[in-house]
């Protein structure tokens, strides 16, 4: 398994909001694991909801003797969100703090994957194909046929998201089933990177490059160099191999 994770502040931020973690090794009972979060909060609460909520979720899967990788992360899940609500309510300046996350695990060519807010999982094989549907307003618009897909892409009410950690109590989250092809490469990103790089060039800059490390650092300078108007977080998983690469 070769695996390559990255992430940048991007041109118009001071904080990087985004978080990463990477693990082709076991973390409890999933025998890898990769999540991209993307927090959302002033005072620095966004920074904190991200990493605290993923910190959260890699304690939950350590500590649980489930097997069933779907039960294990739903699990993990909803307890970062019912500590994310538990910090927020004890610190008044992490009021309203919260943030996406994504996360998948493979298992036996198959990824298990979960989702909430506006983080994106794509699998690359012969062409680019995203499976997380983002919880998004421009999302609901785009589905009730109000907007076109290319006017979401600009849209002034993009970065409203209907679903995050740290919103309510109970959070309802997305899960995915996917059989993965022996060629196939898993994309886990932010809204940094989508918002500033179109599918079809994010599968294009995977396919022609010759590592994912070249692959990642190419799609954060090219969505810098669109603008970079966010924090930008991109995770490449390609199963089957043996190595990591973490940055």
């Amino acid at each position: 398994m070769k695996v390559y994770s990255v992430t940048d502040v991007g041109q118009k931020r001071k904080v990087n909001q985004d978080y990463v973690f990477a693990s082709e090794q076991a973390v409890g009972n999933l025998p890898n694991l990769f999540v991209v979060a993307d927090g959302m909060g002033g005072h620095n609460a966004g920074d904190f909801a991200s990493s605290f909520a993923v910190q959260v979720l890699l304690d939950t899967v350590k500590a649980d003797a489930e097997y069933n990788p779907i039960k294990i992360i739903r699990k993990a899940i909803e307890n970062a969100n019912l500590k994310l609500l538990e910090q927020a309510a004890k610190n008044e300046g992490m009021s309203g703090m919260g943030t996406t996350m994504v996360a998948v695990t493979v298992v036996d060519h198959y990824a298990y994957v979960a989702n909430v807010g506006d983080s994106r999982l794509y699998v690359m094989d012969d062409g680019i194909r995203q499976i997380t549907k983002d919880h998004s307003l421009v999302e609901e618009m785009v589905r009730m046929g109000e907007i076109s897909r290319e006017d979401a892409r600009n849209h002034p009410d993009k970065n409203i998201i209907t679903r995050a950690l740290g919103a309510k109590e109970e959070v309802d989250i997305d899960f995915f089933d996917i059989k993965l092809h022996p060629d196939s490469i898993i994309l886990l990103c932010s809204d940094g990177l989508t918002n500033m790089v179109t599918d079809d060039v994010i599968a294009q800059i995977v396919k022609e490059a010759p590592s994912l490390e070249i692959a990642g650092q190419s799609l954060i300078r090219l969505a810098n160099e669109n603008g970079g108007k966010d924090n930008i977080a991109v995770v490449l998983v390609k199963p089957g191999t043996k190595e990591v690469e973490v940055c």
